[in-house]
């Protein structure tokens, strides 16, 4: 059997001077090797090991059962949060209801940034939406990622410098080594039926899009929320709410791009 990655986490009833070493010795005992460790929670350790069978995970639950300072609370196949959280310290928060929402603030733009990069290296079909009030930092953490995942980006649209939109688009910028950035107020209220066509093209290509205010974007066109396959949320502060209401303040006349 090869080797097998899983993420384990524990709870610590007691955090005794010792007890990270004591953890580490059983594991070492278990011939199971640990990548990476951290504090991912109040109270809690995240870990990413490497094992050669599962006999070497049961032997280790049938002896952590007898220890009285942790409880396991995750043992399974690393998930991409479950890596960040050991990466960055702390798990991205999810909405309660909506499991492909994801939820950051301000403060948490490298984990942000971390966690959009990874989702850029993945190939195929990817629809993200990113809500958030202007200026917040949507667009500079998405070409942030972009970078970090060693893709190219292609504003559809965008106020990232002045208001602008695409009617098409280059040769070589038409593959999967870029990222397409549409911002969905300007691409619904602003644009013509020539920049439609073209976001149309690039909805259909097998690469990953980003759509920024993707609630605006279905309101005014053909496009559902259930095309999405993760809503990104980017807040100041954690009880900012995302109006729309004043947005329509910074948008004046603006030109085409071809």
């Amino acid at each position: 059997m090869g080797k097998k990655e899983w993420y384990l986490e524990y709870e610590i009833h007691r955090d005794r001077p010792g007890l990270l070493g004591d953890v580490a010795s059983l594991f070492g005992m278990l011939d199971i090797n640990i990548e990476t460790i951290n504090g991912v929670e109040d109270g809690r350790r995240g870990m990413l090991l490497v094992t050669e069978d599962d006999v070497q995970i049961e032997r280790l639950m049938a002896t952590v059962k007898k220890m009285d300072n942790i409880t396991i609370t995750k043992l399974r196949e690393p998930k991409l949060t479950d890596r960040l959280a050991v990466r960055h310290g702390r798990y991205i928060q999810r909405h309660a209801d909506d499991k492909k929402t994801f939820r950051f603030v301000r403060d948490e733009i490298g984990l942000l940034v971390d966690f959009m990069a990874e989702l850029f290296k993945k190939d195929g079909h990817r629809l993200i939406g990113v809500r958030g009030m202007p200026r917040v930092g949507k667009t500079e953490s998405i070409v942030a990622a972009s970078v970090c995942a060693n893709k190219r980006w292609v504003f559809i649209s965008s106020t990232l410098l002045k208001q602008t939109v695409r009617n098409q688009l280059a040769d070589d910028e038409m593959s999967d080594d870029h990222i397409y950035i549409i911002d969905g107020i300007v691409s619904t209220r602003r644009a013509t039926e020539r920049h439609w066509e073209l976001v149309r093209t690039v909805m259909r290509m097998p690469v990953t899009k980003i759509v920024e205010h993707p609630d605006i974007f279905v309101r005014n066109s053909e496009y559902q929320m259930d095309d999405f396959d993760y809503i990104i949320e980017l807040r100041n502060h954690q009880d900012e709410e995302i109006t729309y209401d004043v947005i329509d303040e910074d948008f004046a006349p603006f030109g085409d791009i071809n």
